[in-house]
């Protein structure tokens, strides 16, 4: 079985290459992003306030996070798929990826999942962190504006009312909370490879990635 952990700031375009990826080797795609989102919003739904660490925390003994096939999300059997890409999750997520006790809660859930097939999972802290023995470690980045104008894109796309300005804010802001944060903080691992895609297309990404991973792993099969 292989790992690959790709970590990255927000907006770089981890989940999208990494499903792409995943589907085209047959791996299991993971998102942790998702599952912090779904935390997230369940703390919107119940009323807290996101900058409220200890009220975060209180809810950790109600909330049950499940990742179901073709990328689904559920929070307490809920389907929060659409919901958790909304603006307002957007813009608290980063304060509750950076409280230790909900970061312990969900990644002891994501190592579990990451031992019974060759996965693919993207965050913040996968190869420093959550899996730091993985196989393949990719830190892929791209500049402020590009991962702007991507998330926009993107927000615009699934109907999701915004602005480039309110989406090149959020990143900012999320850029500092992410790094700066006390308990794993974003950073490339040591022994991670480097890709800036501030200039690449989405399939020249995945190309990429791939011919990272067999080259390391020429058995590993490619499912056109």
């Amino acid at each position: 079985m292989i790992s690959v952990a790709i970590d990255g700031p927000a907006a770089a375009g981890k989940s999208t290459v990494a499903k792409i990826v995943a589907k085209k080797l047959g791996f299991t795609y993971l998102d942790t992003g998702a599952m912090y989102r779904a935390f997230t919003w369940y703390c919107l739904e119940k009323g807290v306030d996101c900058e409220n660490e200890a009220a975060c925390v209180n809810l950790i003994p109600e909330v049950n996070i499940e990742m179901k096939p073709n990328n689904v999300v559920l929070c307490n059997g809920i389907d929060v798929t659409t919901a958790i890409r909304q603006p307002r999750v957007s813009g608290n997520v980063s304060y509750i990826a950076s409280y230790k006790d909900i970061r312990l809660f969900l990644v002891e859930q994501q190592r579990n999942m990451a031992k019974n097939s060759s996965v693919i999972m993207d965050g913040r802290d996968i190869g420093t962190y959550v899996l730091p023995n993985a196989e393949i470690k990719i830190f892929q980045v791209a500049t402020v504006e590009t991962r702007a104008k991507r998330r926009y894109e993107e927000n615009i796309s699934k109907g999701i009312q915004c602005t480039y300005e309110e989406i090149e804010e959020d990143v900012r802001k999320r850029d500092r909370i992410d790094s700066g944060r006390a308990f794993a903080p974003l950073k490339p691992a040591e022994d991670s490879i480097l890709l800036d895609t501030s200039h690449m297309g989405i399939e020249e990404v995945v190309n990429a990635i791939i011919k990272i991973i067999t080259d390391k792993f020429p058995e590993t099969r490619i499912y056109e």
